[in-house]
């Protein structure tokens, strides 16, 4: 699915920031806190379910060529994060859901 069309069918989260490269494919819903371990292991065009609101995640989605970032159980970016993920054209989400949750819609609308 298109970054695009996933903005548009995700009502459930809350749009921080609507990024550049809307054209991009969301692969897969991607789950994890650790930022080194997503640096190596998260796949291109993820949709990365966090926790971690802080401008070294905006960084870390640059770097693993996320399509866009899913801030889960309630973490949000403040003011200047917002504008750091606007200047650098990231696509930013959160929701109160807990991760699991977040990753399950995401997946269930991907494969729909």
């Amino acid at each position: 699915m298109q970054l695009g069309s996933f903005i548009e069918v995700m009502s459930e989260f809350e749009l921080l920031n609507k990024g550049n490269d809307l054209d991009r494919e969301v692969t897969v819903p991607y789950c994890c806190d650790l930022l080194s371990i997503v640096m190596g292991r998260m796949p291109q065009g993820a949709a990365w379910v966090t926790v971690m609101a802080n401008t070294n995640a905006l960084a870390v989605a640059t770097l693993a060529d996320a399509a866009c970032i899913i801030l889960a159980e309630g973490s949000s970016l403040d003011e200047a994060d917002v504008a750091k993920a606007k200047e650098k054209g990231i696509t930013v989400f959160k929701t109160e859901l807990p991760v699991f949750d977040t990753a399950l819609i995401i997946y269930n609308r991907l494969n729909d």
